[in-house]
């Protein structure tokens, strides 16, 4: 069987999370690009990626990520008057993220397809519901998915994280080797804060033990920022699948990453 490649395309990556839906098309192609090689090179892969700036902002404010609050009251928004119209912008605004990334695929000639969570999974965590083999079926099209709000079984809503997505897709998915996580700023995991470190600083063995310094902007960010993926990653090496954080911004590393070169970034290791 042909090895299967999950890489996470971080939403602070291919977005600026700072201005509410903006994305970083030049990441985006380059990002695009990268998965072409990978498939040009016998590889198949499955894409999740994050929400940033087309999430995080308009989730922060509503506090979708604590589900449905009817003691709280908000100050209503100028196209948002109620957290149930939220989750609707949220998801309309992912899957506005999600189509430009299809669309890059398209325009270097690969067929994409769209997987919205909200469609196909319910409840939030690694543990979530929802057919993993009967929807990521893999074939010549590049199965896509990511974060966003899903409906609960108690009858409200939480976001779902794409970091936990990509668990279950390692965990569910026939001979996954690999998992990738594509970040912005940094090389990998870092053992000083970004502003502090030198490329000394740089972990390039991580697991649970080990002390770091993690980036989790909390004043936007509502799934738990790098971490999320240093966890999750810990979780998935666990399989037995191996597991890189890297630098998004370098396409040669991501690459190196995905094929199973040695290159620089941070291999996440269960203990």
């Amino acid at each position: 069987m042909t090895d299967v490649v999950v890489v996470k395309f971080g939403g602070g990556l291919i977005t600026n999370k700072a201005k509410l839906c903006t994305p970083d098309l030049a990441i985006i192609e380059q990002l695009v690009a990268v998965v072409k090689r990978c498939l040009e090179s016998g590889l198949q892969v499955i894409v999740v990626h994050g929400a940033g700036s087309f999430g995080h902002l308009r989730a922060k404010y509503w506090r979708l990520n604590e589900g449905l609050l009817p003691g709280v009251e908000f100050a209503p928004q100028d196209d948002c008057s109620s957290q149930k119209d939220a989750v609707s912008l949220v998801r309309k605004d992912m899957l506005t993220l999600n189509n430009l990334i299809i669309t890059a695929f398209q325009k270097v000639g690969v067929s994409a397809k769209s997987l919205p969570p909200h469609r196909w999974a319910r409840n939030t965590g690694s543990g979530f519901s929802g057919d993993i083999l009967g929807n990521f079926t893999i074939t010549e099209e590049v199965p896509i998915t990511f974060g966003d709000v899903v409906d609960c079984d108690n009858g409200e809503f939480g976001i779902l994280s794409g970091d936990d997505l990509v668990v279950r897709l390692c965990r569910d998915i026939p001979n996954v080797t690999r998992l990738v996580f594509a970040v912005k700023g940094v090389d990998g995991i870092l053992s000083k804060p970004p502003e502090q470190a030198t490329e000394d600083d740089l972990i390039k063995e991580w697991s649970p033990s080990i002390v770091y310094s993690g980036i989790h902007h909390s004043e936007i960010d509502v799934t738990g920022g790098i971490e999320l993926k240093a966890k999750r990653g810990a979780e998935v090496a666990s399989f037995g699948i191996e597991v890189m954080l890297v630098n998004g911004e370098k396409p040669e590393r991501l690459f190196d990453a995905c094929i199973g070169r040695q290159t620089r970034g941070t291999k996440i290791i269960s203990e």
